[in-house]
């Protein structure tokens, strides 16, 4: 077992006492038969680690417990049988996601763009629908965190023209970790400060001109704002991958992310460097802040 001075005592903007992690890992030796997601649910529930919201702040506790195994601290109980990584969720197909007459214009014909977050029931049906159906990728469960949104146009009558989805960013991408500029601790202590927008979706129907960099600038003011207020995260950088096979990236471009490299192709939660038969991506940024480069390099 590794001593305490040789473990990370920070994580997600939290820091922790040699007696906290002295009762984590008393916590992980008395709870061996729960699931990881269980023990970290408990953990956080002791130390009172929970967001704004007054919600448990379980995804980062499990990180971080996985951190701490990693570095042979503890050991935590053996991961349960899951589906495999990667696999799709089967969507029904309704009425309601059905194809469209085209809609054609420019982004004033169509005016006012609302983006709504899908936050009931309805709404997150139909969101997994019409990524199910339309995007290239399918729908899938998203790692960690996440907000979706639903994206309307509202003439020549209000009408759902697509959506987006933000989640938990890649434990590690070396392009943007390069642009970033941020060391091991940095990087651990920041990373939730970083958003992916893990899937953008404009119907196949809709044909309007500059609608897509649009709807992604509106989003970005959402998600500054949206984040922090869920998980108590500040927002200070989104990412996001582009398959250089299907698109150019350019309603990407027009909005102003920042293209900064490729991926090695491993895939974005790839911790163990197991998987290597993913085609490279262009990685994009926005920073939501000034100097955010600056920020996310900061202990």
């Amino acid at each position: 077992m590794q001593q305490l001075k040789d473990v990370p005592h920070s994580y997600a903007g939290r820091d922790f006492t040699s007696g906290d992690l002295e009762l984590i890992r008393e916590m992980t030796e008395m709870c061996s038969g729960i699931s990881r997601t269980e023990l970290a649910k408990t953990v956080c529930e002791l130390l009172g680690w929970r967001r704004r919201n007054g919600s448990l702040r379980g995804l980062e506790c499990r990180e971080y417990l996985e951190a701490l195994e990693a570095c042979g601290f503890l050991h935590l109980p053996a991961l349960r049988p899951r589906r495999p990584q990667g696999s799709k969720t089967r969507i029904p197909e309704t009425r309601q996601g059905e194809v469209q007459a085209p809609l054609v214009g420019t982004v004033k014909d169509v005016a006012p763009v609302e983006i709504q977050e899908a936050s009931t029931a309805q709404q997150g049906g139909l969101f997994r629908e019409v990524v199910g159906r339309y995007h290239y990728q399918g729908y899938d469960v998203a790692y960690g965190a996440q907000l979706r949104y639903l994206v309307y146009a509202g003439h020549p009558q209000r009408q759902l023209v697509g959506c987006l989805r933000f989640s938990s960013p890649a434990w590690r991408m070396s392009a943007r970790d390069k642009w970033i500029g941020w060391d091991e601790p940095a990087r651990t202590r920041n990373l939730q400060q970083v958003v992916s927008n893990s899937r953008f979706l404009l119907l196949p129907w809709v044909q309007v001109r500059n609608l897509a960099s649009h709807v992604l600038s509106l989003a970005a003011r959402r998600v500054s704002v949206d984040w922090p207020a869920r998980y108590g995260n500040p927002a200070v950088l989104l990412e996001t991958l582009v398959d250089p096979e299907r698109f150019s990236g350019t309603c990407y471009h027009a909005a102003n992310w920042i293209e900064v490299g490729m991926t090695t192709g491993r895939g974005r939660m790839d911790r163990e460097h197991r998987r290597h038969d993913l085609a490279p991506k262009k990685v994009l940024l926005y920073p939501l802040v000034r100097r955010a480069a600056q920020r996310l390099r900061a202990v």
